[in-house]
């Protein structure tokens, strides 16, 4: 099975303030589905922006870095995130990652269940 980016499901978010934060186009739009696959999504943050913390139970979530830059909270430890870099959270761990930089924060998602 294949298909262009563009065909598959692009889902909005938006901020508290009703803007647009971040668009998530799911990767794994097919007919058929991998019950242990969660999330697999193209993740759009716009500068300033955020994925909120939150936690995995039952779960573990990749993130690989396509373009932009971030600033990466992992459980606490916060570091600058770019381009060409890969991050994990187990279950039982919890992440947030914020566009620190002036162009649009661009990662692959995958979570996947224990």
């Amino acid at each position: 099975m294949y298909k262009k980016i563009e065909q598959c499901n692009t889902d909005i978010k938006y901020n508290n303030i009703g803007k647009e934060k971040m668009f998530m186009t799911d990767l794994a739009d097919f007919d058929i589905k991998d019950e242990r696959v969660r999330l697999f999504s193209l993740v759009q943050v716009k500068p300033g922006e955020e994925v909120e913390y939150h936690m995995h139970v039952g779960e573990s979530e990749n993130y690989v870095i396509l373009a932009g830059k971030g600033l990466y909270n992992d459980n606490g430890n916060k570091v600058e995130l770019e381009a060409g870099m890969v991050t994990y959270t187990p279950s039982g761990q919890g992440h947030s990652f914020k566009n620190t930089g002036d162009e649009m924060l661009v990662f692959v998602a995958m979570i996947l269940a224990d």
